[in-house]
């Protein structure tokens, strides 16, 4: 478990640059190779998620609720595997957390100089992880990395969300 907050944290604070709408973000994810995702039907909550928040309103529209998004997203990708949740008994537990680093630096390579530069570039993260609800062992994660596109209309900040989770359950075992 202290591995695992180890790598959301790290994975939180680890992200890329974009140009568009959505190709900046990065999709990876990993499996527990002795998990047969064949018995796992249901799922359920696991305590609450989070998206960090954000008093400047720099990267969430107001009155936007990322959370209720994100969770949305993700009901929506394990329906359509024909999971089903179940807060009784369920087969596997689900959560997820964002993070956003408004105060990232990175190395910037100039045009006119062989020098590089520093510039703040603000990056956020999703990561989603599910636990084997039997033995609360992490069986399955993925995570969406990209720049903080500061100041995006609702519109494209949902875009952005059912992209990144979309991307990331795509990687879910089958």
């Amino acid at each position: 478990m202290a591995n695992l907050r180890i790598l959301i944290a790290v994975v939180v604070l680890t992200l890329s640059a974009c140009s568009s709408v959505n190709d900046d973000i990065e999709i990876m994810s990993d499996v527990d190779p002795k998990v047969d995702f064949i018995g796992y039907d249901t799922f359920a909550w696991m305590g609450s998620a989070v998206v960090a928040f954000d008093e400047q309103g720099q990267w969430e529209p107001p009155g936007f609720d990322a959370d209720k998004e994100v969770k949305f997203y993700i009901d929506r990708e394990l329906r359509a595997r024909e999971m089903n949740e179940d807060s009784y008994n369920p087969d596997m537990l689900v959560t997820y957390v964002a993070g956003v680093d408004m105060d990232n630096i990175e190395e910037i390579n100039a045009k006119d100089s062989t020098l590089p530069s520093l510039s703040n570039v603000p990056k956020a993260a999703l990561v989603i992880v599910f636990f084997d609800a039997q033995t609360g062992q992490p069986i399955w994660y993925g995570a969406a990395e990209g720049e903080v596109q500061e100041n995006q209309s609702v519109m494209d900040t949902k875009e952005r969300l059912d992209y990144a989770v979309s991307k990331i359950m795509d990687e879910f075992p089958k």
